[in-house]
């Protein structure tokens, strides 16, 4: 469990397609530098949030650490779009005297979204983003949460028919997350927010479970607002 606050920007000093050794696994790894300041409480094993995604550090020096990535993970996630060099957002999981700062994240990335524009809107930036899989946007609400390569943003703007939302990086973000430099036609990882999803399986289970009864509570404030919002036409 992470909290979308992105602790540090890590580099990537090895990309390794097929890692034969201990802690590759024979399958893809990476390394990761420049974060020695977060990997002094750390261990082999823990989890650790890159770019929004849960990887297991599988081999750790003082300096840095190296994840395997499953194929699974390739294919859902930005992260097989990265070269040596490439910058990444590191959190590592919350611990008993975390602050909540931004959202519960799970580091389990849904979809990427294209950067449609990124529009200046005073110092901050306005980025408009295109999810790959569209049926996430039923869990994207004005002013709600949104993890993108990690970091909890709030969502400013959203249209479900268009299939695209919006988010804004004031300038202290956009110095401390990677997407701060990232331009139209770049991808980012994205984790919707998991309470909307506990939500929706529930009202599901409800109703389903409510079949040939007559009318609860939950359904009559349903009709009640649909009524209303016709009416109100």
């Amino acid at each position: 469990m992470f909290t979308g606050i992105v602790e540090t920007i890590g580099t990537v000093s090895a990309l390794e397609h097929y890692d034969d050794t201990e802690g590759g696994g024979r399958g893809t790894s990476l390394t990761i530098t420049d974060c020695s300041d977060i990997l002094s409480d750390a261990h082999l094993g823990d989890s650790i949030s890159i770019n929004g995604t849960c990887l297991t550090i599988t081999h750790l020096t003082p300096a840095t650490f190296k994840v395997g990535i499953s194929p699974e993970t390739l294919r859902r996630t930005n992260l097989s779009a990265l070269t040596t060099s490439s910058h990444l957002n590191l959190e590592r999981a919350v611990s008993a005297s975390t602050r909540m700062g931004g959202h519960f994240v799970q580091g389990h990335v849904d979809t990427v979204a294209m950067i449609v524009s990124t529009t200046p809107d005073g110092n901050a930036l306005t980025y408009r983003l295109s999810p790959r899989d569209e049926s996430v946007l039923r869990y994207v609400v004005e002013k709600g949460y949104v993890t993108l390569d990690g970091a909890s943003l709030t969502i400013t703007k959203e249209n479900e028919a268009e299939g695209w939302f919006e988010v804004m990086l004031i300038a202290y973000t956009q110095e401390r997350v990677v997407m701060g430099a990232k331009k139209a036609g770049e991808e980012v990882n994205v984790e919707v927010d998991m309470v909307g999803k506990y939500v929706e399986k529930s009202v599901r289970a409800y109703f389903e479970g409510r079949e040939g009864h007559e009318l609860g509570i939950l359904e009559k404030m349903v009709g009640r607002i649909v009524e209303e919002k016709i009416k109100g036409r």
